[in-house]
């Protein structure tokens, strides 16, 4: 019986892993807003102290959506209404025309790209070529960006997409599909968080809303009162997440519970990074926070010009964040002493995408920055 159970121990550990391994970024990708499926904005890669700009390009408005990166290739929205792919030289790969503003950052998964816009249409595109593979049309504008989960069976793969029609959206990724629609009773904003079971989100509603990715059925949600603007992380059994009367909160998803909370700091419209017994946030008074993750007590506070709305991302023990006053800037993770900053002009609202030697994010006046170590 003993080796029996340790056979079993070991297979779901073993899928575990190997799950965990799919939706996670590797040292040359950074496949989605956060990073992976649980949108905890960390990576493990450890980064040099000192930057320089490598190229910038210019896209028609301004970006409000995050890039991502597959080996090497950089892909952003723009509120011009075009997607774009560009190379690991600065120059444009090719463009795809929403025809409304794209501030959704997109999600790359098997070679497609899937990305909302404002008017509410959700896009499969093939990364390659940026030719169109279908068009799933919501009633509301999509903000956030899309997650993604395996079928029951695994046989295919699920894209999650929250709208202003108050549903979060469930279409097989290949063919566009509908496969189900969970009704919050408000706007989904933010992007859902996963584990491969549950996703997770808040929206204009109040509630942290708790969904089995299977079917679509709610499995729960907190009542926190007031607007939830950006996308929860989850690490483990926990859900940490800002609202916008600048409350920060840490909640246990077993029990349903809030386990702690620290009111008193700027609007939050950002979404927290997560790594070992540190969350990390920025908010609209000018602060980036760190906090610990099991009791919520303050650990440091780091002081910019500008709102921070950008989420930070966290990789190895430093912290990577923009700030509305138009820099870049590294943290040490353990202080939150400021390493390096670059100016880059105009806000930077945009969450920046981390991979090995190569730090991309986008700004206000429409340009895409790409840094390498100097």
């Amino acid at each position: 019986m003993r080796t029996m159970k340790a056979k079993i121990i070991n297979t779901v550990c073993f899928i575990l892993l190997v799950n965990a391994a799919a939706i996670a970024q590797s040292k040359d990708s950074w496949p989605s807003f956060r990073g992976d499926a649980a949108l905890r904005g960390y990576t493990e890669l450890t980064l040099p102290a000192d930057w320089k700009l490598l190229w910038s390009y210019k896209t028609g408005d301004e970006i409000k959506s995050s890039p991502i990166i597959n080996k090497g290739t950089v892909y952003v929205g723009s509120n011009d209404g075009y997607l774009y792919s560009v190379d690991s030289k600065g120059n444009l790969n090719w463009k795809f025309n929403t025809e409304t503003s794209v501030e959704a950052p997109p999600l790359f998964l098997g070679g497609n790209l899937y990305v909302g816009s404002l008017s509410g249409s959700l896009y499969a595109i093939d990364a390659a070529s940026g030719k169109l593979k279908w068009k799933y049309d919501t009633e509301g504008q999509i903000s956030g960006s899309s997650g993604w989960v395996h079928s029951p069976d695994h046989a295919s793969k699920y894209i999650i997409t929250g709208s202003y029609d108050f549903y979060l959206h469930c279409v097989d990724a290949e063919t566009g599909n509908a496969v189900w629609k969970y009704e919050a009773d408000n706007y989904i904003n933010g992007a859902p968080a996963t584990d491969g079971k549950v996703a997770v989100f808040g929206g204009c509603d109040g509630f942290l809303h708790m969904v089995d990715v299977s079917n679509g059925q709610t499995r729960d949600k907190i009542d926190l009162g007031t607007y939830i603007a950006a996308s929860a992380a989850i690490d483990r059994t926990m859900a940490f997440f800002g609202n916008y009367d600048g409350v920060f909160y840490g909640a246990d998803l077993a029990t349903k519970k809030v386990v702690w909370q620290h009111d008193g700091i700027g609007e939050i419209l950002g979404s927290p990074a997560v790594s070992g017994d540190k969350v990390v946030i920025g908010t609209r008074d000018k602060n980036v926070y760190c906090f610990s993750r099991n009791n919520g007590n303050l650990l440091w506070t780091f002081k910019t010009l500008g709102k921070v709305e950008s989420s930070p991302v966290i990789a190895g023990d430093k912290v990577v964040i923009g700030s509305g006053d138009g820099r870049l800037y590294l943290l040490d993770l353990a202080s939150g002493q400021k390493i390096w900053a670059y100016d880059i002009g105009s806000a930077v609202n945009s969450t920046p995408a981390v991979v090995d030697n190569l730090i991309v994010v986008g700004a206000g006046a429409g340009r895409i920055y790409a840094f390498g170590p100097r």
